[in-house]
């Protein structure tokens, strides 16, 4: 007797469900929202860049315009700070990608998770990068040269071309492959923002954060809180980007699994007197933006020197005297406001209410760092 099999529709071959209830992604659309909220910083980062740059944090323009300068140590600090923006892109990427397998807890998802995320960030880099390198490679760039010659911008470059299909083929290519220094890659210097190196990091910290997820069920959760920690610690230590994406794992793991919002709002005990624990996320998100306006506003010159108070992975040496401060690292002013931020989000239900509105959903769903 043969076996029967079901008629599969076309609809259902290509269906990109992972097995995760409807309800619970829905649940989820706050963070999607979150990411939303990302799109209105990037474009101010990406319109600076190119016609008002000393109004950007950590540009190389310094003197220019008093209402330029002025921008750089107020607003900017807040709405157009580039290391802020591609933090949270970094952290919410960890925080959702492993929200189906959490959910779940089956293989089928956590197969379908590490599968999807090479062709659901392949897809739009391809796209995006092709598009860039058609248009800058076929007409001269010289007129951009000439632009931010006369406008003294020292803070953004003219794309890199690409004088033949081998380099673009060999630069797409090498996208996902590399595993350090990626603003350095040919991509990146060839995509007009100069942003195409967060998929890079998106892409290795994104298996970093699968590979430890698998081990959520089978551990106890006081003993993972611990290592995961620790983890963050060390990561910190040797200034890698697994400082954030484990603790976007570690903030998704205590809200499906350890109750989180209850307990956070109960706050803890102290000598018989009941304390909330929102002040304390409060007080990291203001230390973290104390900080920001410190080092940008007040005395930039000590902007980078948190960047060297690691150990040097690839020289040596217990602190990172080697460091190109050229490059994309992560900061610990930075981190404060993110996990601030993120644990009033997860503790309170009105914040979780803007953030599901409809345009920012909608706005978080173009986003490259969409949950596998």
């Amino acid at each position: 007797m043969k076996p029967s099999f079901p008629p599969l529709s076309l609809p259902t071959f290509f269906s990109s469900s992972s097995g995760v209830a409807p309800a619970e992604t829905r649940d989820q659309d706050y963070l999607i929202g979150l990411r939303g909220t990302l799109v209105f910083p990037s474009f101010l980062f990406v319109f600076f860049q190119a016609f008002l740059p000393t109004a950007l944090p950590d540009a190389n323009n310094t003197q220019g315009p008093l209402y330029q300068t002025i921008l750089r140590k107020s607003f900017s600090v807040l709405f157009a700070n580039e290391a802020l923006i591609y933090s949270w892109i970094i952290f919410l990427s960890a925080r959702t990608i492993c929200i189906p397998y959490l959910a779940t807890r089956t293989r089928e998802a956590c197969a379908s998770s590490v599968v999807r995320r090479c062709i659901r960030l392949w897809i739009p880099t391809f796209v995006a990068y092709s598009l860039a390198a058609a248009a800058f490679s076929t007409v001269s760039t010289e007129y951009i040269t000439d632009f931010l010659r006369r406008t003294d911008n020292i803070s953004a470059n003219p794309p890199f071309r690409l004088r033949n299909f081998l380099l673009y083929f060999n630069s797409l290519f090498e996208v996902f492959w590399v595993t350090r220094d990626y603003a350095s890659q040919a991509a990146n210097n060839a995509f007009p923002s100069g942003t195409l190196w967060i998929v890079s990091l998106l892409f290795q910290q994104g298996y970093t954060v699968y590979m430890i997820m698998v081990i959520v069920p089978y551990t106890r959760t006081a003993w993972r809180v611990k290592t995961l920690a620790l983890f963050i610690v060390a990561a910190y230590w040797v200034q890698s980007w697994a400082w954030y994406s484990v603790t976007g794992l570690l903030i998704a793991d205590a809200v499906f699994n350890m109750d989180f919002q209850s307990r956070s709002r109960r706050g803890f005990q102290c000598a018989g007197v009941q304390i909330p624990t929102w002040p304390l996320y409060v007080a990291a998100t203001f230390t973290g933006y104390l900080l920001q306006f410190l080092f940008i506003s007040w005395d930039p010159a000590r902007r980078k020197n948190e960047l060297y108070a690691h150990m040097s992975v690839y020289s040596g040496g217990l602190s990172n005297d080697s460091l190109n401060a050229l490059h994309k690292l992560a900061r610990l002013d930075n981190y404060l406001v993110i996990v601030g931020v993120m644990l009033l989000v997860e503790t309170f239900d009105w914040p979780r209410t803007v953030l599901r509105t409809k345009p920012l959903v909608a706005l978080g769903r173009r986003s490259f760092s969409e949950s596998a």
